[in-house]
């Protein structure tokens, strides 16, 4: 009999789909590695896993703890796996800019959810960041995660992401594309492809309202480029200690109206019904056309699923209110 002891031992190995027609324009071979195959339907639980393990390893969480994140709701869902097969409590800290389908997800599997403003500095008492490391610090026999300076978050994909692509790829692998937030996947995965290979280029997708793409290219923190914006997972007001920029060869920005639309896209004309961070990651994609020749093969990496942005993307009405249907 074939089956895993828990739903935790699901996690990973994920297939690799080739893109076909929204790819059709560009010379090469272009792959999704589709992470929504997950148990918590995105590429999240490998890092939360990772974290929890190290966590308990190091005697930081210890039993009947409480785990304690600021999230955007993937990594909490992750989380939030792990919590309930190893009998801990959790706590998520969200923005408010987070689908009403996310907060709605964390409660079903049991976790208490705490909303923040999104329109305040990281250092604000309000923000989420804030509320996540003071509810730490009030809540006895607690662990408070901090995914964006964690470097198990980087390991999880050093250990099991990076190594799946190079395989799936049979090491053919020149291009990886990923949205970044934490920076979590985009230096765990590079590192481990660049030291297999280190002619591969690493591109990472940034969206318009997050520093990452000027302090890469300038090594400049400007507050100017900070605004509130719609896409959700991907882009920053801060610079976690993740974010290995050294391993990135370079940014793209993508604006959230072609977030949105690349998203539905990717449903109705690849069958990829996937989140917004994914649309934003085939934009970006799509933007970089001329790095790409015809010897090279792409892989992208699309983070969640699209069930948790029904009532949004995948909302005509929405769509509509936003200015993103033409």
């Amino acid at each position: 009999m074939q089956y895993a002891e828990n739903i935790l031992e699901t996690i990973g190995n994920t297939p690799m789909v080739k893109i076909n027609r929204l790819t059709a324009d560009l010379p090469c071979l272009v792959l999704a590695k589709y992470e929504t195959f997950n148990p918590g339907n995105s590429v999240k639980d490998r890092m939360a896993l990772k974290m929890v393990e190290d966590a308990e390893a190091a005697g930081i969480l210890k039993p009947g703890g409480t785990i304690i994140e600021g999230t955007s709701g993937n990594t909490g869902m992750g989380l939030a796996l792990a919590a309930i097969v190893k009998g801990y409590k959790m706590v998520c800290v969200i923005s408010d800019k987070q689908s009403k389908e996310k907060i709605d997800i964390l409660k079903a599997v049991g976790c208490e959810v705490v909303v923040c403003p999104t329109d305040v500095a990281p250092d604000d008492p309000q923000s989420y960041y804030s509320t996540s490391r003071r509810l730490a610090e009030e809540t006895p026999n607690s662990w408070y995660v901090n995914q964006y300076d964690n470097p198990s978050n980087c390991k999880a994909h050093f250990e099991s992401t990076g190594p799946e692509i190079w395989e799936q790829t049979d090491g053919k692998v020149t291009h990886f594309v990923v949205g970044v937030g934490t920076g979590g996947t985009i230096s765990g995965v590079g590192a481990y492809l660049k030291m297999k290979n280190p002619n591969v280029k690493v591109w990472g997708v940034d969206t318009y309202g997050s520093v990452f793409k000027k302090y890469h290219e300038t090594g400049i923190f400007d507050e100017n480029e900070i605004y509130p914006y719609i896409t959700e997972g991907i882009g920053e007001d801060i610079l976690p200690l993740n974010v290995n920029f050294d391993l990135i060869d370079g940014f793209t920005k993508v604006t959230d109206k072609d977030a949105a639309v690349y998203t539905r896209r990717l449903a109705k004309e690849e069958g990829f019904f996937l989140g917004n961070s994914a649309g934003a990651a085939i934009k970006g994609l799509l933007q970089l056309k001329d790095q790409f020749t015809k010897d090279d093969v792409i892989v992208v990496l699309f983070h969640d699923h699209g069930s948790r942005y029904v009532g949004k993307m995948y909302n005509d009405a929405w769509m509509r209110e936003k200015g993103f249907l033409d």
